[in-house]
């Protein structure tokens, strides 16, 4: 189901009502209805939010991250805006009903391809890792059918699990490689035992490029991510934040001990979105029921606008 946003939400500190080079989130941000389409030196970014812990359900998770779009929006609302002219918009929320995550992932996908058909990047706050599914849908309809889509995961886990019963939140990418032969995946921030044996091998089978956790630093990463991103066509950027030590990023369903340093993940997200062919990003597994202070929704908070800024700034 879809919802256009609360715009209440988006309010906070005015250091002046005048000043382009004062104003916060909350300054700028427009209805997506505003959207006029793509202009000259100007690329527009459009949030979306995914209210779901359905595949976390399954998945057997703790759940809460359904109510993270509206937490994240919340935090960004008083972030100052640094990135020049005002193309920012918030392109609303879809809702899973009930446990029809399959349909609210459809929706998802034919939201996004509509934004990013009107010249827009697009930022998805979700929801479980099940957004995934949901954000490769609506690139593969943006992007055409022959397309070599780009899957880039920063995450504690392949999600590469089997899907007899019913598709989940660990299953997405195995949904996608099994159906999709213009699909790669590349993922980085795999914890050892966080993945069982057999999903190692099945990565293996599957032809996914991988790095671990204890190798995952933007210089190990930029070789093989420039490799990966010169073989597609289009590429999309989905993070996990059960990829970060649990100590910066309580507030996820599965807390990392050993995760990643923030300062990696957001180097990481510079980068990737830096990318002219990476056209959309999402975040997913954050919890505000499970936070502690707040640190989670901050930190995802922090992701978002680093991915926002790297798309209207290209750096």
């Amino acid at each position: 189901m879809f919802k256009e946003s609360d715009f209440n939400i988006w309010a906070g500190r005015i250091d002046s009502d005048s000043d382009p080079e004062s104003f916060r989130y909350h300054q700028v941000i427009r209805q997506a209805t505003e959207h006029k389409g793509n202009q000259k030196d100007q690329v527009p970014v459009a949030l979306i939010g995914f209210e779901c812990d359905e595949g976390v359900r399954r998945n057997k998770g703790r759940l809460g991250a359904r109510k993270a779009p509206d937490a994240i929006r919340k935090q960004l609302a008083s972030m100052p805006w640094r990135a020049g002219d005002h193309d920012l918009f918030d392109a609303g929320t879809v809702s899973c009903v009930g446990e029809k995550l399959e349909a609210a992932q459809k929706e998802l996908g034919e939201h996004l391809a509509n934004v990013l058909d009107a010249g827009s990047h697009a930022v998805i706050i979700g929801g479980g890792h099940e957004t995934l599914y949901g954000h490769y849908l609506g690139i593969r309809r943006h992007a055409g059918e022959d397309a070599v889509i780009g899957l880039v995961n920063v995450d504690a886990h392949f999600d590469l699990r089997n899907y007899d019963e019913q598709p989940s939140s660990g299953t997405m990418f195995k949904q996608i490689l099994d159906h999709d032969p213009n699909a790669k995946y590349f993922v980085c921030g795999i914890q050892e035992y966080g993945n069982t044996t057999e999903l190692f091998s099945r990565a293996e089978t599957l032809g996914v490029t991988y790095m671990m956790e204890e190798e995952t630093t933007m210089e190990t990463c930029r070789k093989p991510l420039d490799e990966f991103v010169d073989s597609c066509d289009v590429v999309l950027l989905t993070l996990c934040m059960d990829v970060i030590s649990a100590a910066d990023a309580p507030g996820v369903s599965a807390p990392s001990v050993f995760g990643l340093d923030p300062k990696t993940v957001r180097e990481l997200i510079r980068y990737i979105c830096a990318n002219p062919k990476t056209t959309s990003f999402n975040i997913s597994e954050v919890n505000p029921d499970l936070d502690e202070g707040g640190r989670t929704v901050r930190l995802g908070a922090s992701f978002v606008n680093e991915a926002v800024m790297a798309f209207k700034k290209g750096v």
